[in-house]
């Protein structure tokens, strides 16, 4: 939204003209690289928040952990890259705007458009910060939990066990014996080195 304003309010009011001029200039200082910053920051970040929009969307059925750290992480440097792109696009805005002279824009056109563009250009400072931030806690909650983990998870110890194991209760006092011989007494012995034959 933040960024729709920015060049929105650009495009929209950005340019103006003198009273003895038809061709229009920029309104801040009449620095035609001022306003193409900001239209071109403000559409590229309104671009990327819908790709990172339908990432998030598509997030859940990411089954390989390898692609959701690096979405993750992707997330995390796009977030800090606008945040820079937008406090570089406040200061130059705001360093045109002040620069600008009176004699250029007598009326005073477009002044509400030019503060709005300024405004907002250092609101996204924190938006973007704030969203580098959220996606570094999930890039942590993900490193501590399940979410990126490659180790084999056994359902049976997170679950428990669905139901008891069958047992027959005219065999239950002699299953050990039936099934499954003991060890030999000296199969355990510390002392004794060596491989140990069993005896079946």
């Amino acid at each position: 939204v933040f960024s729709i304003v920015v060049f929105g309010s650009i495009v929209n009011e950005g340019y103006v003209n003198r009273l003895d001029e038809t061709q229009e200039h920029c309104i801040f200082n009449r620095n035609r690289n001022a306003c193409n910053y900001g239209i071109t920051v403000g559409v590229l970040a309104f671009l990327s928040c819908l790709l990172y929009l339908a990432l998030d969307a598509y997030f859940p059925q990411i089954s390989s952990v390898k692609d959701r750290k690096k979405a993750v992480l992707s997330d995390i440097g796009v977030s800090a890259f606008w945040a820079f792109l937008w406090f570089v696009g406040f200061c130059f805005l705001t360093n045109q705007w002040q620069a600008s002279k009176e004699e250029d824009n007598p009326m005073n056109e477009g002044g509400d458009a030019a503060r709005a563009a300024i405004t907002f250009s250092f609101f996204s400072i924190f938006t973007w910060v704030g969203q580098a931030f959220l996606a570094y806690q999930r890039f942590r909650l993900g490193a501590d939990s399940a979410l990126f983990s490659q180790d084999y998870m056994d359902p049976s110890q997170d679950s428990g066990m669905p139901y008891a194991p069958y047992t027959n209760e005219e065999d239950a006092t002699d299953a050990v014996g039936t099934y499954q011989q003991p060890p030999p007494a000296d199969a355990f012995d510390t002392e004794t080195q060596g491989y140990q034959t069993q005896n079946y």
